[in-house]
């Protein structure tokens, strides 16, 4: 029976071409034998390879439906008489995995271009962002979370040098004529509510690839600076665009950040309100308090709640002291007041019976 080459990328049979490119990457950066150094592999890399080569190229993936692996090789499809193959056809692997990998990604290294994201197993690690540090201003690695860095900003978007089409390629129909641009890459950059509060400039180092005049190709280094605004809402997207990798008959990506926030001590955004969980006791619930609420310009505001019984459900609000409105930084926002009352864990007899004289 031959090899079946949708079950070798995942797939199933009338997947997409992008999805066929998409499987291939996943799985040729995984099993990559520079990087996987695990038992079988390589011939696991080869047959990846052999798939993504016959199932990429319209005419080998028609023979292949209809005949299966035998038709590729100008035999019989398993039809057992004469005129059952396709004596016209003939097509052979290659036999250079690697060979297929430099093509799809324009470098036979898999540690040299890729930005290491989660579920993307066996990314390559290389530098992508570096803190810049200069002039003053806050450089941050915006994919410090992820746990791991790459370069080039590979990311999400699909490589460069899918397109290549070189006659056995993807399509096998030749190169393309108009330019494509890949989707935009984008990233998180985590912000605090300190710097939403007054602003703050971000300097981003990045390493991309270049194509010089000569059509060779090299690293550049480059400083994207973000000025981000007071009262930015977390999901705003900053986008630089064309800053992607340079490839031939391709546009570069844009890159593209988005605001989170980072988990705040004492807040949560509720849009430009802030809110605080204040912590009493049932003591001070049951008969009352002073406490005070801190602020992000740091200081404190006390409130009087001697002559109030506090419930979980009471909220008090601070006019004015919450994130300024993105589009009038002259207004603010409030500060959204919550409690979190703290029962005893135990109560003696005599303590029960007291209360329960004394509780209306």
């Amino acid at each position: 029976m031959g090899k079946d080459f949708y079950k070798v990328l995942g797939l199933q049979k009338g997947a997409s071409e992008e999805e066929i490119k998409k499987a291939y990457r996943k799985m040729a950066l995984k099993y990559h034998p520079d990087k996987n150094k695990s038992a079988g592999a390589e011939e696991k890399f080869k047959e990846i390879a052999e798939a993504y080569e016959v199932l990429s190229d319209k005419k080998k993936r028609d023979v292949y439906d209809k005949y299966g692996e035998e038709g590729l090789a100008g035999r019989s499809g398993g039809g057992g008489g004469s005129g059952g193959g396709t004596p016209n056809f003939n097509y052979t692997f290659h036999g250079d995995p690697r060979q297929t990998f430099e093509q799809f990604f324009g470098t036979s290294n898999p540690f040299e271009s890729f930005f290491n994201m989660p579920g993307m197993a066996g990314n390559p690690h290389q530098n992508f962002f570096n803190n810049a540090g200069k002039d003053g201003m806050e450089t941050e690695d915006p994919f410090a979370s992820l746990g791991g860095l790459g370069s080039g900003l590979g990311g999400r978007q699909p490589f460069r040098s899918q397109s290549f089409n070189g006659g056995g390629g993807v399509g096998g129909q030749g190169a393309r004529k108009e330019k494509q641009q890949d989707p935009p890459v984008e990233h998180d950059l985590y912000v605090t509510l300190d710097d939403i509060c007054k602003g703050v400039t971000k300097r981003m180092k990045i390493s991309r690839r270049v194509v010089a005049g000569d059509g060779t190709a090299k690293k550049e280094e480059k400083v994207l600076t973000i000025n981000v605004k007071p009262g930015w809402k977390s999901g705003t997207k900053i986008t630089f665009q064309r800053e992607g990798d340079q490839a031939p008959n391709k546009i570069p990506a844009d890159i593209v950040f988005i605001i989170r926030d980072k988990p705040h001590l004492n807040f949560k955004r509720e849009g430009p309100d802030l809110r605080y969980s204040c912590r009493v006791s049932l003591k001070e619930a049951l008969c009352g308090a002073l406490v005070e609420i801190p602020t992000l310009t740091g200081d404190k505001i006390p409130i009087n709640l001697s002559n109030d019984v506090i419930s979980p459900a009471m909220v008090k609000r601070l006019p004015g002291y919450g994130l300024p409105l993105p589009k009038d930084n002259t207004k603010k926002g409030d500060i959204l007041v919550s409690f979190d009352i703290v029962f005893p864990e135990k109560l003696n007899q005599n303590i029960k019976d007291k209360l329960h004289d004394l509780l209306p």
